[in-house]
């Protein structure tokens, strides 16, 4: 495993045993086993830490990524906001209006499993029956809430471009 810290490590593998080299240097010289031990504990944790200095590496690359994307996904949604401030208006209130359909939904749903579960468990075309029944209108119900969500509470921002870059700003900030 290489000991520097710009190399990459992706796998890490560490060798516990003894090499032949190294047992006939020890038939050679009388090392202390004690001390023989703890350099290569101490060799261990090194090549732990290095390991764990990429894991921290790769993980901050990871959050870094993560959040550019949800930056750049609000900035497009507070312009689509601003080209469009009455339809993000209507898709505000349309989301409010679902998530009561949802909510009775949900309502019909959980009473259906209360009443129904011994038949639920014991057969499967009951099971299959309850699923094609309300599966799909719920997978789509809560796809289109929460693009009605999104659209309707988009950010208020202001767009400045300058440099070749866009700067976010929310309403309520000054400057």
């Amino acid at each position: 495993m290489p000991n520097s810290y710009n190399e990459p490590h992706f796998v890490s593998q560490i060798d516990i045993a003894h090499s032949n080299q190294q047992q006939e240097s020890q038939s050679q010289t009388p090392i202390n086993p004690v001390q023989d031990s703890l350099s290569e504990l101490c060799l261990l944790v090194r090549e732990l830490l290095v390991t764990q200095d990429r894991q921290n590496e790769l993980l901050e690359d990871l959050i870094t990524q993560t959040g550019q994307s949800q930056r750049r996904k609000s900035v497009e949604l507070a312009l689509w906001k601003r080209s469009n401030p009455e339809l993000s208006e209507y898709c505000r209130r349309a989301a409010v209006k679902l998530e009561r359909v949802q909510t009775d939904l949900l309502s019909t749903i959980t009473g259906e499993i209360d009443s129904n579960s011994d038949a639920l468990l014991d057969s499967e075309f009951c099971l299959n029956e309850f699923v094609d029944r309300f599966g799909m209108k719920f997978i789509q119900l809560n796809a289109l809430l929460q693009i009605l969500t999104q659209l309707g509470n988009a950010p208020d921002i202001r767009v400045q471009r300058g440099n070749g870059s866009v700067t976010k700003r929310t309403v309520n900030e000054k400057g």
